[in-house]
């Protein structure tokens, strides 16, 4: 059986009695900052057929040197239901960062 753990408070959360919520997160260079070879990559290649899912896995099946030698990081997270709203209130922690205020001399 596996076991679960809220990864912002450590509450053990139970697959029966809990609600779990996953988080991912992907870390990769914008788009407009690669180089990418036109031809290789043109509007037409694309059909109207071809869904989100698909483009998704051509992403997931890039390795990091295929990426122009950028980085690509992928973050898993598991959230119990009270740690899960409030992650979607604040997801960047923006609010909870502490900064110093100085007067203006």
């Amino acid at each position: 059986m596996i076991h679960y753990n809220c990864d912002m408070c450590g509450k053990s959360l139970v697959p029966e009695e809990d609600d779990r919520y996953v988080v991912k997160i992907e870390i990769y260079a914008a788009s407009d900052s690669m180089e990418i070879d036109d031809d290789e990559y043109l509007i037409d290649d694309f059909e109207e057929d071809d869904d989100e899912e698909e483009v998704e896995e051509d992403v997931d099946n890039l390795d990091a040197e295929e990426i122009d030698g950028v980085e690509y990081k992928t973050f898993r997270y598991d959230l119990c239901s009270k740690c899960h709203s409030r992650y979607m209130q604040d997801p960047l922690s923006i609010n909870s960062i502490r900064r110093g205020r100085f007067s203006e001399n």
